[in-house]
């Protein structure tokens, strides 16, 4: 299986809306590792790294976000992978 991670900077209504508890969710659901957290533009960055097919269908649901979100724009960019990392969780 091709491992690979990616890198994505959310921007909209993604602050004060659970974004980052919906991403850790929805990585762990895919067995992803990586974190997540708040920009002080108001967005929400987050990296992740599994199995491609799996980050595709998380990357497919970020792109949906939680119910109160509204997504107006996601850059997203292919990363080296990062050796021993386990788990995904927010950063504060």
């Amino acid at each position: 299986m091709e491992t690979k991670r990616i890198g994505a900077v959310v921007q909209g209504r993604v602050q004060g809306v659970g974004f980052r508890y919906f991403t850790r969710d929805r990585a762990r659901d895919h067995g992803l590792s990586g974190w997540v957290r708040n920009r002080e533009d108001g967005g929400v960055e987050f990296e992740a790294e599994g199995e491609a097919e799996n980050v595709d269908a998380f990357i497919a649901e970020m792109k949906e976000g939680p119910a109160l979100s509204n997504i107006s724009d996601m850059t997203i960019n292919e990363l080296p992978l990062v050796e021993n990392e386990t788990g995904f969780e927010i950063q504060f």
